[in-house]
């Protein structure tokens, strides 16, 4: 569990760091990407806790 919250965390910080300093001038395109990258930051948080619950079940 302890790899997916390093890699759930620079993911974030990716998430951050593209919105300080990489943004797209234009908007559209700007909030095109975000919603992807929003969206892979959730589909990680259901596998997060696919895996948990997995573990939850084998104990």
């Amino acid at each position: 569990m302890k790899k997916q919250l390093i890699i759930f965390g620079i993911l974030i910080a990716g998430f951050i760091v593209y919105h300080l300093f990489f943004q797209v001038e234009d908007g559209k395109t700007d909030a095109v990407i975000s919603i992807l990258y929003t969206s892979v930051l959730f589909g990680y948080i259901a596998y997060m806790a696919y895996c948990l619950l997995k573990k939850m079940k084998k104990q």
